[in-house]
């Protein structure tokens, strides 16, 4: 599954789309330079209970060590992802 990004100014998403259509999605907000703020994630019924999700916050993490920025997980299923992994994700969270 492919995994894309798209950014315009300071607000950007991580995707999943399918047939022309996103079916999963993670919104953030740049509030610095290297701050980023998760703010929602959704993901379509057909793909629930397969980790599009997780992989979503997953490559959010990535982008984030790459750029050498933090995160603050305001969305409740991105906060619960690194409250459940934190060893895997403390280091591009925002403490």
């Amino acid at each position: 599954m492919d995994i894309l990004q798209k950014q315009q100014e300071t607000k950007g998403s991580f995707y999943v789309e399918e047939n022309g259509e996103i079916v999963a999605e993670m919104t953030y907000s740049m509030a610095s330079e290297n701050l980023m703020i998760i703010d929602h994630t959704e993901v379509a019924g057909s793909l629930r209970g397969k980790n599009v999700g997780y992989q979503l916050v997953k490559k959010a993490a990535a982008f984030a060590r790459e750029k050498q920025i933090k995160i603050i997980p305001l969305c409740p299923f991105a906060k619960a992802v690194f409250e459940k992994k934190k060893d895997e994700f403390e280091d591009v969270l925002r403490q």
